[in-house]
């Protein structure tokens, strides 16, 4: 906190008047999974977003990234998407999501403190943007309820930035419980919590810093025949979380899928496993079964591998060396260690769960992958933490 006070004084010569904090996140299962009405399971992790404001007596609007030594500028009556403003862009789509929605601003300086970048791919933009709609909120007295919000920052993802709005990026960035994953249900539109309690684990996050390179463009997915296809594949079942599960009948299955192209028809069985692994894994997770829950996860990302096509040769490589910490084959069917790729889209980022044993084997493997690949990886240690918050001195 004096950091982000020493640094908002030094670039405004005031202090701020509001600090918010919000955490990075990853998605561990179900990511790709929005667009059909299924569930996504996240972590808000311990890599903090803080964004500090202090009012101003004009309209001007005023953003530092303290990290970055970046500047960039604006005003309340023309809050306008650049291109070049790049984080910055993320502050102005909560403000104008807040104008839009009929609540008076007046000018603003602000500062971001962030140890990560945007660029990692850790929900850092998303962090920005909940941090600020939280403070500005707080800041200005806003009757403005959790539903309110969230159209707040709906607003500025489709009307602003004229992206999708990922409600399980905002939720798990709002309202994230500590020691607790969270699971979105896009279908109702409502998110629930489930602990985490594998005390013997040790939790990690790695940028592998391998280029992204889209060898199918995810969109192409997303059309309605493949919903309404899906939805003919789902049967209601009140002892199952959620209350529905896609059937397991393989002829029913084909039949359903016959109308679609072989490419499409692999990667809708794609979505269907997710949603049956997020169910393992969330029932893993709820009796404390490590290994259930590290099934689940090794076999979605074989199945993002295989079936869905948005690993790379790199990260297998890592998650082949996570497999090998336990060399007793009959470790395959009752994993001690898991992984899987995280990230919307074709990421370059993975999560390692493994033993606390086998931390330090584990950093050395990424030494070996650093030697071989010629990428330095980042690699953090994370825990699942709260969500945005004001910070109090």
């Amino acid at each position: 906190m004096k950091a982000l006070n020493d640094a908002h004084k030094n670039e405004y010569e005031t202090k701020p008047d509001i600090v918010a904090k919000a955490p990075g996140r990853f998605h561990l299962i179900g990511e790709h999974s929005w667009f059909f009405k299924d569930k996504t399971i996240s972590m808000a992790v311990n890599l903090p977003v803080y964004v500090a404001i202090s009012k101003r007596s004009d309209s001007a609007l005023k953003f530092y990234f303290h990290q970055l030594n970046e500047r960039k500028k604006a005003s309340v009556a023309s809050l306008k998407y650049k291109k070049e403003d790049r984080w910055a862009n993320a502050i102005k789509s909560v403000l104008f999501g807040f104008t839009s929605g009929g609540y008076e601003l007046c000018g603003m300086d602000f500062t971001v403190y962030s140890e990560i970048l945007p660029s990692a791919g850790f929900g850092i933009t998303t962090a920005i943007k909940c941090a600020a709609a939280l403070a500005v909120k707080e800041l200005f007295g806003f009757d403005c309820s959790e539903v309110q919000l969230l159209s707040v920052l709906e607003r500025a993802n489709r009307r602003f930035l004229q992206t999708n709005n990922y409600i399980a990026d905002n939720y798990s960035a709002l309202f994230a419980k500590k020691d607790n994953l969270i699971i979105t249900d896009h279908q109702k539109g409502t998110w629930d919590y489930v602990p985490f309690s594998f005390e013997d684990k040790k939790i990690f996050l790695i940028d592998t810093k391998v280029p992204r390179v889209s060898v199918w463009d995810e969109e192409t997915l997303f059309e309605p025949q493949n919903v309404l296809l899906l939805g003919d594949l789902r049967e209601r079942r009140n002892n199952v979380y959620g209350g529905w599960q896609y059937i397991s009948n393989v002829t029913d299955i084909n039949e359903e899928l016959s109308v679609v192209s072989e490419d499409t028809r692999r990667k809708l069985l794609c979505i269907m496993r997710e949603h049956n692994d997020l169910l393992d894994a969330r029932e893993g997770l709820e009796k404390v079964d490590f290994f259930k829950f590290a099934r689940s996860v090794n076999h979605s990302h074989e199945s993002m591998r295989d079936m869905y096509e948005i690993s790379c040769p790199e990260i297998d490589w890592i998650l082949k060396r996570v497999g090998e910490l336990e060399p007793n084959l009959e470790m395959i069917t009752n994993p001690v260690s898991c992984g899987r790729i995280t990230g919307k889209g074709f990421g370059r980022c993975l999560y390692a769960i493994i033993r606390e044993s086998d931390a330090e084997k584990f950093k050395a493997k990424l030494g070996e992958f650093e030697k071989i690949f010629q990428y330095h990886p980042a690699c953090y240690e994370v825990v699942p933490s709260e969500g945005t918050v004001i910070v109090r001195d």
